[in-house]
């Protein structure tokens, strides 16, 4: 009888190893999922605010533009958009409807914040409208 004992001692040290490397498995997944959850929570945000400061950006380009105002880049609104950096473009088109000229000015203002295109923290966002004058 003892020496069936004997063969058995030790399993259960190799199943609690066994149980705590797979823990510490399980442990280290969550851990990243959550780094990548809050990643892409704060990039939602920034991604939000880009798209409202490039809409305020167009905001204030329409009622500023004429047709002999219309270059790109613009000049860009006075007070800088939490952080953003701000680019008005326009593009003039005329079109002429009997001996009447349509002047149809596109804007389109783009806001991007970060260290640059492919980084972790960089956000661009881009709003465009058309104006008649």
């Amino acid at each position: 009888m003892k020496h069936a004992r004997k063969l058995q001692t030790g399993f259960a040290a190799i199943a609690a190893i066994f149980l705590v490397v797979l823990l510490a498995a399980l442990g280290a997944f969550m851990v990243g999922f959550s780094n990548t959850q809050q990643l892409n929570s704060a990039q939602d945000v920034q991604g939000s605010r880009a798209y409202w400061a490039a809409r305020g950006a167009l905001e204030w380009g329409i009622p500023t533009v004429t047709p002999a105002l219309c270059v790109s880049p613009m000049a860009s609104p006075p007070t800088p958009l939490d952080g953003f950096t701000i680019r008005v473009d326009c593009e003039p088109t005329a079109y002429t409807e009997g001996i009447v000229t349509v002047n149809v000015l596109r804007l389109t203002a783009t806001a991007s914040r970060g260290s640059g295109a492919g980084s972790v923290d960089y956000v661009e966002r881009s709003v465009s409208a058309s104006v008649e004058r």
